[in-house]
């Protein structure tokens, strides 16, 4: 098996090194989204890189780059566009919206109602677009990088149950560490106005056929049976502790083998090994369950759940 998802993945780390300071997982994480057909949620405190990562993961792959910034009064129109009566011609004009692109950031998405954010919904599922009556399809690779807040509660619409589903990935930030802020302080406090990626140095380093051609050999990854039922076992073992009140959805079970076939290839293998489970189960699972009233008193996280059934998950040799 050629090495081509390994050898992408360490150029585009390289070039968004460049101007964002760690986020080596994250990357990580965005191309396996890429790669699986997938989406990223990004939830981090304001000012860890969750918009200027999109847009430098976009440069780098030359991926058609469209940004909405949720707000409470945005309307599903102005995501996904609106057909307008032309007078001159006395017939309607499609005007897309920003979601006609390779790579939507959906920039605070937790603040706009949720009438707004179901607009999305057949995007992320079926990547078209239903317009009166009439489907226009979207780019293969399309995908959706949100980004929500998690301390400013106030004026926040939280994501149904249906919307976090359609997310492969939710990513939890954290604060740099103190030589990473020293870096970052290094590298944006003597500039004015704010960053640009190819200002930064950020080249593309991937055409259309090279991500074609990834694709293809993350299609060519092996899932032993084994795998399969270590993936089963430990996503219905979500909805058989007593811990979460609301357990993982079949849909979770197929993306979490999915990625970790992605996972694979980025690690230069055509198998998938219980370590890509692992390594994957978190930011699958951690969106897609809800804690038992009990576990919430005694301050548990579900992180803390899921990590706990990884744990006592028996998995294959």
């Amino acid at each position: 098996m050629s090495d081509e998802v390994r050898a992408l993945a360490e150029r585009v780390q390289a070039e968004i090194g460049k101007a964002v300071v760690g986020q080596a997982e994250t990357v990580d994480l965005l191309l396996i989204a890429l790669f699986a057909r997938g989406h990223v949620l990004l939830e981090g405190p304001p000012g860890t890189a969750k918009t200027f990562l999109a847009q430098c993961f976009a440069q780098t792959l030359q991926l058609a780059y469209g940004r909405v910034q949720f707000t409470p009064d945005l309307m599903p129109a102005d995501i996904l566009g609106a057909n307008v009566f032309n007078f001159q011609t006395s017939s309607f004009t499609l005007t897309r919206g920003p979601i006609f692109c390779e790579l939507l950031l959906a920039d605070e998405i937790n603040r706009t109602p949720p009438k707004t954010q179901a607009a999305l919904l057949e995007a992320m599922q079926e990547r078209r677009v239903t317009l009166d009556g009439v489907s226009h399809p979207l780019s293969e690779r399309f995908m959706v990088v949100a980004t929500q807040n998690p301390i400013e509660h106030q004026g926040a619409y939280p994501l149904p149950e249906a919307q976090l589903d359609r997310f492969l990935f939710k990513q939890a930030l954290a604060y740099p560490s103190r030589e990473e802020e020293r870096r970052i302080v290094e590298t944006f406090g003597l500039q004015s106005g704010q960053p640009d990626p190819r200002a930064m140095g950020v080249a593309q380093v991937a055409t259309a056929e090279a991500l074609a051609a990834c694709h293809a050999q993350v299609a060519g990854v092996r899932l032993t049976d084994e795998i399969v039922g270590y993936v089963l076992d430990l996503v219905r073992s979500t909805r058989e502790t007593a811990d979460l009140q609301s357990g993982a959805s079949p849909r979770s079970a197929a993306q979490l083998a999915l990625a970790a076939r992605a996972r694979a290839a980025l690690d230069g293998r055509d198998y998938a090994l219980p370590d890509d489970v692992k390594a994957l189960a978190l930011p699958v699972l951690r969106h897609r369950v809800i804690l038992s009233p009990a576990a919430e008193i005694e301050g548990r996280r579900a992180e803390d759940v899921i990590q706990a059934l990884v744990d006592q998950a028996a998995a294959p040799r």
